[in-house]
């Protein structure tokens, strides 16, 4: 037993501590100015792991957390921490982030986006096991640190139609006959409807097949199944030929078609703040061509299109491009278009990049836009929105176009898309001035 004293957080999260020979300690659900005892669970050459068996001198800052499985599911790590210091350290991170990856600063801080803390997730991927020592079925995320899947009943950051239903899901896949060859459940929700694809590892028997159905039609749910790749997904329940789940963005009086596989924003409430922020800060008027890039179904394009004379929305998946159009109808909206383009390659002779554009929108997936950049400074757009779930990229590629292409950081800020965990939304505008 060790009694060690939280000095800080790390970028992950867990708690740092110094052993009485000066060695790093990282901690789970502790916090800075805590004194606690721990056991060491994994010693390596330069730091090592413990786990947490006392918290002696607890921090004001502490909190109850809101799951009753939270010490052991590793789905978040930050429920001890009030949700106020919890935006505090994301702040912190993003801004020690730009300064260390990237040498640059915003001219401003953005006040933080904030919505719902609990029952916010709409979009997951959930283990499933049988575990013979325990004779059931485990449905969830993985314990904190470890491989294996926690042994939870609910979850609390989940939204509630799933998150209220992992008890009975487990339940119910340890009476099918194939109880042991479903993998995973990928979960996606929308405004008004849940659907639930169960990976089959095997084809399932026809007695199982009909108690999926009923189970789906209990608990209101659309049930899908995938045997095999991405491209085996199918609808099973309901029969209706409409692989569709719907989300709105009522302040804009858009709504968006999906299928469940899709990329959507996990955090609706969020994802609609983020949307009018990035329309405020780019300010696009009647004017404006804008590209947006990485633009995936449409979540910015459309509303962009709105207020602008054109936009152009580029993503890496055809697929993708056909759900953008798809959407454009649904809405009603005509001045878009939409091209599918690697964006880790050069587009320079591309069609859509020999447009002229006065503003630009970026939403990478975590690896950045790096090799993007050369064609967005040659574009030489006025504004850029940059809207990142990394900050080291985001702090990467600002400083590149800080540094190197002549752009200015005027405002950077955190969107709190995912409340209890250390990941870290954010938004950052960039202007360039004597455009030419």
């Amino acid at each position: 037993m060790t009694l060690l004293e939280i000095t800080r957080l790390s970028h992950d999260g867990r708690g740092i501590g110094h052993d009485s020979a000066g060695k790093t300690i990282f901690v789970d659900g502790v916090l800075p100015g805590e004194t606690i005892t721990c056991t060491i669970q994994r010693k390596k050459r330069r730091f090592s792991e413990a786990q947490v068996l006392e918290i002696v001198k607890p921090a004001a800052e502490r909190v109850t957390p809101g799951c009753p499985h939270y010490l052991t599911c590793g789905g978040c790590a930050q429920q001890h921490i009030s949700h106020a210091v919890q935006i505090q350290t994301k702040q912190k991170s993003l801004l020690e982030q730009l300064l260390h990856f990237g040498s640059v600063q915003p001219k401003q801080l953005l006040e933080p986006l904030i919505g719902p803390i609990w029952g916010y997730r709409t979009k997951a991927r959930l283990g499933v096991r049988f575990v013979i020592k325990k004779d059931k079925v485990l449905v969830g995320f993985r314990e904190k640190q470890k491989s294996y899947l926690a042994d939870i009943d609910s979850c609390a950051i989940l939204h509630p139609s799933i998150g209220n239903l992992i008890n009975a899901l487990k339940e119910f896949i340890q009476t099918l006959s194939g109880y042991d060859q479903i993998a995973q459940l990928e979960v996606a929700v929308g405004d008004d409807q849940l659907a639930l694809i169960f990976r089959n590892l095997a084809t399932l028997p026809p007695q199982d097949l009909t108690k999926l159905i009923n189970f789906a039609q209990q608990h209101n749910f659309h049930l899908y199944l995938q045997p095999g790749g991405p491209e085996t997904v199918a609808k099973i329940w309901p029969a209706d030929n409409t692989e569709r789940l719907y989300y709105s963005v009522p302040e804009c009086d858009l709504n968006y078609a999906f299928h469940p596989t899709d990329f959507t924003q996990i955090n609706p409430a969020i994802n609609r703040k983020m949307i009018l922020q990035a329309l405020d800060l780019l300010e696009v008027n009647s004017t404006d061509t804008v590209l947006d890039l990485f633009c995936g179904l449409g979540n910015f394009t459309l509303p962009l299109a709105q207020r602008a004379a054109k936009v152009t929305g580029v993503e890496g998946s055809e697929a993708m491009v056909l759900r953008g159009y798809e959407n454009a109808k649904r809405n009603n909206i005509s001045n878009v278009e939409f091209f599918a383009a690697d964006l880790s390659k050069d587009q320079t002779v591309a069609s859509w990049a020999q447009q002229q554009y006065t503003k630009i929108l970026l939403d990478p997936p975590r690896s950045g836009a790096l090799e993007i950049l050369p064609l967005v400074a040659k574009i030489a757009a006025q504004q850029i929105v940059y809207v990142s779930c990394n900050p080291a990229t985001l702090a990467r590629d600002c400083g590149i176009l800080v540094n190197e292409y002549g752009y200015k950081l005027q405002k950077v800020g955190i969107i709190d898309m995912f409340p209890h965990t250390m990941h870290v939304e954010s938004m950052a505008l960039l202007t360039k001035d004597n455009i030419v």
